[in-house]
């Protein structure tokens, strides 16, 4: 601790030197040809060279000028060397800086040195004041923390953080590991968590898992996770637990590139493995044939139910079990599905709406057919006012037209000018002004959740006022986001606004799109944010990749060059021409048409292959989770476009069309060239 001392004790005279250094330079008069760097970009290019040196100056000059920012630079400058802070650094910082997403966030980082350090001391002192909460490893060091209570309540709390974690970590690790040994978390516990980490695809996680068993069982998990086949002819067995368990996974995993394959082997093993280990190899199988479309899906899935608890299979086997019976028209087993979940997975619109279908297709052939359509009837009125994609068809599915949501009494000066002086909203505006759109994001969201009155959240008209700040400064991502936290007001404007409104109505007419999809696609695509660029390289309002803005740009003769992508008019142009000859190409389904703009126009031409189904059908069905969200989205988006444009509200269902299936033999042939 002395040591820790001299060192605190140099820094402060360092940082008082620089201090001084960095008041005489400012009292120099910069000469126009040389103005001064700001220092919040100084430091944001600091930290990521990690420059303390830098960084140092830069905290330095932003403090001297009072700049409104200064608590950024503050956080980076001390993030960047915290492995060396002590508390009384860290207190002296949420001193100067409290109630602010920069305190919080370094709160955050604390706590997790705090947990590498072992400090359990300090980090219950810390863990109360952290307010987002929103760190999975943070929890695994909280249930470290408190370990000595024991009981069931540790338990609970470390089987629930162990398995809610989704990537390899330090904390968790450490906190599986202690509490394996400590007899807190079982054998079951860890293998759970390795069964849900492989069916997943992710192998680090599961790796974390096997190792708290042992070190040959890690290898061995290497082993099968790279080659199952091979594990499974030279390795497998199910002498003991852990034999089954790594059997089980390689099933697992074999699953994963060849369902069939997997189903063959899984037939000389079922009856020598534990019944509920077979169950899931089954249940495996069954979610990676559902995936693949495949027909033998549900049958997997029926060898899988046979004495086995479908609640505890994971989310996503269950809701494949659902989709691979909803192609093949097997409403029981969708039920069964549905009513195995976790409450909060039936309480998503999705479930809420298959189940009442299942339940009116059951009632045809029940005695109890009067009471099954009156649940079927109570579900869907549950959702019928929900503004998704499954809450409009809901309403249509029970004769309601769909029907805007009345607009919200206008914004009061006051209402207005409070959130022009919110602190968070001013310092999130500055540094978008200064081009720093992910610190500006974050900054923003954490105001909208702890900024208002006493700390908590935003209300519904405040949010309304922070949105139309936003939208006042076309800042179209955060007026849409924000507009959408409120629960009980629908600002219909702010949700689904239309920049450009002359541009894009005027380009999708002259090529026979419709406006109101063109809209709904570029919302969901970009938020119109116009220099916006997808983790892939996708660019732009409409999100092209670069491949397909060339391929477009030759086939409607535009000189192109790869710096027009983010120009807006181009971009729109390219955008939606291509958007035309996809949507042409799957004879003009806009829900296929959607899929093909997201994943390729080759996926779709394969996904409408087999039965012909429900358009809804079809699109619950679509094998990425990604795409499936981004067609019920766009679509539904369009439906307010449409209201927007026309001043009526528009049908889903019309939009929808009543199926897809297999291309017409006489239709054109499709456009192979497509990128």
């Amino acid at each position: 601790m002395k040591k820790a001392n001299r060192v605190n004790s140099v820094y402060r005279r360092t940082w008082a030197a620089l201090l001084a250094a960095a008041s005489l330079c400012l009292a120099a008069q910069p000469s126009a040809a040389q103005a001064p760097v700001d220092p919040v970009l100084d430091a944001r290019d600091a930290l990521r060279r990690r420059d303390a040196g830098r960084l140092a100056l830069a905290k330095a000059s932003a403090t001297s000028q009072q700049h409104p920012l200064a608590q950024w630079v503050d956080y980076w400058e001390l993030q960047n060397r915290l492995q060396q802070a002590d508390a009384e650094e860290l207190n002296a910082f949420f001193a100067r800086w409290p109630d602010t997403y920069v305190a919080d966030r370094l709160r955050n980082d604390w706590l997790l040195e705090l947990g590498r350090r072992n400090d359990w001391a300090t980090f219950s002192t810390q863990l109360p004041r952290f307010r987002m909460q929103d760190d999975k490893q943070v929890d695994c060091y909280a249930v470290l923390a408190r370990r000595d209570g024991g009981g069931d309540d540790l338990r609970a709390a470390a089987r629930k953080a162990w398995m809610a974690q989704r990537e390899a970590d330090q904390g968790c690790s450490l906190m599986a590991l202690t509490l394996y040994q400590a007899g807190v978390l079982t054998h079951a516990d860890i293998w759970r968590k390795a069964r849900l980490a492989t069916e997943a695809g992710r192998r680090n996680p599961g790796r974390q898992a096997v190792v708290v068993v042992g070190t040959d069982a890690a290898q061995r998990y290497d082993e099968l996770y790279e080659n199952p086949a091979r594990y499974l002819a030279r390795r497998a067995g199910s002498a003991n637990r852990t034999d089954a368990e790594l059997t089980t996974l390689a099933l697992v995993r074999l699953a994963a590139s060849d369902p069939e394959a997997a189903a063959a082997q899984l037939e000389g093993w079922t009856e020598r493995l534990p019944q509920e280990l077979s169950a899931w190899a089954w249940a495996a199988i069954g979610r990676q044939a559902g995936i693949r479309l495949s027909p033998r899906a549900t049958e997997f899935y029926q060898r899988a139910s046979q004495g086995a608890r479908e609640a505890d299979w994971s989310d996503d086997m269950l809701a494949w079990k659902a989709r691979a019976a909803l192609r093949a028209g097997r409403w029981q087993q969708v039920s069964q599905a549905i009513n195995a979940m976790p409450e909060t997975q039936q309480a998503d619109s999705a479930w809420v709406y298959w189940k009442a279908r299942a339940l009116q297709a059951l009632a045809r052939d029940s005695q109890d057919g009067e009471k099954l359509r009156a649940e079927a009837h109570t579900l869907l009125d549950s959702i019928a006012g929900w503004h998704d994609f499954y809450g409009k068809l809901a309403a249509e599915d029970l004769g309601r037209p769909l029907m805007l949501p009345a607009r919200p009494a206008a914004l009061t000066d006051e209402e207005r000018d409070v959130a022009r002086r919110n602190p968070g909203l001013q310092r999130a505006l500055q540094l978008f002004s200064l081009g720093l759109r992910g610190e500006a994001v974050r900054e923003w969201n954490w105001t909208l959740s702890f900024g208002g009155p006493g700390g908590a959240r935003m209300n519904d008209r405040q949010l309304l006022a922070a949105a139309q700040i936003a939208c006042d400064r076309e800042i179209w991502d955060r007026c849409i986001n924000t507009s959408d936290r409120t629960e009980a007001e629908f600002h219909i404007e702010q949700r689904f606004p239309m920049p450009f409104r002359r541009e894009v109505v005027a380009r999708a007419r002259e090529i026979g799109l419709d406006p109101a999809y063109v809209y709904g696609l570029i919302r969901q695509e970009s938020r119109f944010v116009m220099d916006v660029r997808s983790h892939v390289g996708a660019s732009g309002l409409m999100q092209l990749m670069p491949a397909t803005a060339r391929w477009t740009a030759r086939r409607i003769g535009i000189n192109y060059t790869p710096d027009m992508i983010t120009d807006r008019n181009t971009n729109i142009a390219l955008g939606t021409s291509y958007l035309k000859l996809v949507l042409d190409d799957v004879g003009g389904s806009q829900a296929m048409g959607a899929a093909a703009y997201n994943a390729g126009p080759g996926r779709p031409r394969r996904w409408r292959e087999g039965a012909v189904l429900e358009t809804p059908i079809w699109i619950e069905s679509i094998p990425f989770s990604e795409t499936r969200d981004y067609v019920k989205k766009v679509l539904s988006n369009a439906t307010y476009y449409g209201a927007l444009i026309s001043g009526r509200m528009p049908s889903l269902k019309a939009r929808l069309g009543p199926t897809v299936g297999p291309r017409d033999p006489n239709a054109p042939p499709p456009q192979t060239d497509l990128p």
